[in-house]
């Protein structure tokens, strides 16, 4: 058999009066704690704080995520650069393949070589272009640089005649 404390008219036993309150100098004692109002309202303060740090997280993961699909596609276009620069640029230029797709990599990426001939002997703008869609929208990287091809112009030694 449980025997339970008395309670006086506002629901506290006496220990909990004495233990909770306060006196003013007015004489009447005040009880503290914590109403239903405060805590709702900082719970409501509390949810708002982790949805925050949660909406932040969610982006940052996305960010990381599209960083690394640029670093792939820099990757890429250095793949695609080393392999023009050791076929030659000449030699790139007359096998006609301008464009095309990197499959084993998800998503695809294609890319596409522009060159441009320059003014200057054997001077070639290069310009690779590496894009890939991600949740339906277009994403693309795109860097210039300039390769020498093989002189137009012949050296010819012209000896002088000694007289």
């Amino acid at each position: 058999m449980m025997v339970w404390p008395k309670r006086n008219k506002r629901g506290f036993t006496l220990l909990e009066i004495s233990a909770r309150s306060k006196t003013v100098a007015s004489g009447a004692s005040l009880l503290t704690g914590f109403t239903l109002v405060e805590t709702i309202v900082a719970s409501a303060i509390l949810c708002g704080a982790v949805l925050t740090v949660g909406a932040i997280s969610t982006r940052a993961l996305t960010g990381t995520r599209l960083n690394r699909r640029y670093e792939m596609a820099a990757s890429l276009i250095d793949k695609q650069l080393r392999l023009i620069d050791y076929v030659g640029i000449d030699e790139f230029i007359e096998l006609g393949q301008t464009e095309g797709v990197f499959e084993e990599f998800e998503p695809a990426y294609h890319w596409e070589v522009v060159t441009e001939y320059q003014d200057i002997d054997s001077l070639y703008l290069v310009t690779i272009t590496v894009s890939w869609v991600e949740n339906n929208r277009p994403y693309s990287l795109s860097v210039d640089t300039m390769l020498d091809g093989i002189s137009v112009f012949i050296e010819v030694e012209v000896e002088a005649e000694l007289e």
